[in-house]
């Protein structure tokens, strides 16, 4: 069996999938396996817990980028409830821009109401972490051949990994439509079935080639999966790169590594991939860490180390709060706080706010592992959980938010006029108090307590359904493609 990697909006390794070797009979296997999907069932065992699992040394990052992933929702949620006040322009523009001062945009706090980008990055310098822990490891052990097989299983995997709960997902979405007679503001829905089942293979078709040039970059069917080549191409520079750094020198690979993310930083407009850069750097760091093998200048702040990683993590929060409601400079200049760190962006860089978001994701990833209480916090249960379904997350929490949060918006006093025109039926059945600080409402958290848990659940059913099937369906699939062991060696 080909080794599974892990990855950014993956499930951990906190709990792998296991083989049923109980002798259960399949009926009762299959009864136990819908079982496992109910709400209760998911609340008893997976979220308050259950017996605790010994948790891997990186186990932080599953629960990190599973809280992201829950970031990611509320961002989308609370801008896509308040588009009627342009929530967007004050949320995104910071605060103190124009004069005006809302508790929702003050540095940190903004995170938890608008920190979506910042979440982003944080999956992506995951992801560059987890996906370099094993090549790392057989490079530092001079074991060629098994990186070899490794680095080709992990590629081989890659697409069909990332792509199939995509196609799975939107699929389900695009067909509800139709099948419900269903109206979605967030969507240009085509007169028949047959005709949206065409155009969604050619926008399909055109977005799960990572590698063209120029078009429209997002897949209308699900505009927030827009981050998946990017997770695709992102895999393919680290694989590679750890192909090509794996017969260097200790110093000449760090060294490398650096130089990836100043070109993709400060030479080329690739911050996105400087993000993936910068989690290899760091898992590269942790390992020689493990083994008293760091440059010798890193043992000399090692007094310093407490001081270091608190500062980095207050720095990390403030820049991840950058203003970032267009790509215009002159924008963030207006905004107390950020005029002299404008000056810092590099020319490579078009929209600014990725340059500040990669300092701010790579400085919260070093130093959660260094600060006890906030590891601690990542390796709770919840986050854990979190941390699993955080691929489905990622993909439900769109289509459910259009679906059902634009109806139960329009319902409780967030209406806007195409609600007015399209679910006239929806608009203020149960008008709540939408006045009180940005953010805070009254209508906004009521809803909350229906959408959050049927979230949670239908990416969970999603992760049971799509995401673990996809997995093993790669895995499969690679190992059909393989040589008999004899032959092989």
């Amino acid at each position: 069996m080909a080794a599974r990697d892990d990855n950014l909006l993956e499930k951990g390794y906190w709990e792998s999938v296991k083989v049923d070797d109980s002798g259960n009979s399949a009926p009762k296997r299959a009864k136990q396996y819908w079982e496992g999907l109910s709400p209760s069932s998911i609340l008893s065992r997976r979220w308050t817990g259950g017996p605790r699992k010994t948790l891997r040394p990186t186990a932080y990052l599953d629960g990190l980028r599973g809280f992201a992933a829950l970031v990611v929702y509320f961002h989308h949620h609370q801008l896509w409830a308040r588009d009627i006040i342009l929530a967007d322009v004050i949320f995104e523009r910071g605060f103190g821009y124009d004069g005006e001062y809302y508790f929702a945009a003050l540095p940190g706090v903004r995170t938890f109401f608008s920190g979506g980008h910042y979440a982003v990055t944080v999956f992506f310098v995951i992801s560059g972490y987890v996906l370099s822990t094993k090549p790392l490891t057989l490079i530092d052990a001079g074991e060629y051949r098994k990186l070899s097989e490794n680095v080709g299983s992990a590629l081989f995997r890659r697409w069909w990994r990332l792509f199939i709960p995509v196609i799975c997902t939107t699929l389900v979405y695009m067909a509800s439509w139709h099948i419900f007679g269903l109206w979605i503001s967030a969507a240009k829905m085509q007169p028949t079935f047959r005709e949206e089942l065409w155009n969604w293979y050619c926008e399909w078709k055109s977005f799960s080639y990572v590698f063209k040039e120029g078009g429209n970059p997002w897949l209308s069917y699900n505009l927030h999966v827009w981050s998946i080549p990017v997770e695709f191409r992102g895999s393919i520079i680290i694989y590679t790169s750890l192909l090509a750094f794996s017969r260097a020198t200790r110093n000449a690979r760090l060294w490398c590594e650096m130089g990836l993310i100043i070109y993709f930083m400060w030479i080329a407009d690739g911050s996105h991939y400087a993000m993936f850069c910068a989690g290899m750097l760091l898992c590269d760091l942790d390992l020689l860490a493990e083994k008293n093998n760091l440059p010798s200048w890193f043992y000399r702040l090692e007094p310093f180390k407490e001081l270091i990683f608190y500062h980095l993590f207050i720095i990390s929060v403030y820049l991840g709060g950058v203003p970032s409601h267009n790509d215009q400079i002159e924008e963030i200049r207006k905004v107390r706080g950020w005029y002299y760190l404008s000056i810092l962006k590099p020319q490579a860089v078009y929209d600014y706010k990725w340059f500040y978001l990669f300092w701010a994701a790579a400085f919260l990833v070093a130093s959660i592992p260094r600060i006890s209480w906030l590891k601690r916090f990542f390796e709770k249960p919840y986050n854990q959980y979190l941390g699993r379904i955080s691929f489905a997350l990622y993909l439900v929490h769109g289509p459910l938010l259009w679906v059902v949060g634009d109806r139960l918006y329009a319902a409780v006093g967030w209406a806007r006029e195409a609600h007015h025109e399209h679910l006239p039926g929806w608009v203020d059945i149960l008008p709540l108090s939408t006045a009180g600080p940005l953010g805070c409402d009254l209508a906004f958290w009521v809803v909350q307590l229906v959408l959050l848990p049927l979230t949670l659940w239908v990416a969970h059913v999603v992760t049971k359904l799509f995401d673990e099937p996809s997995v093993k369906f790669a895995q499969w699939l690679y190992g059909k493609t393989l040589a008999p062991p004899s032959v092989r060696s």
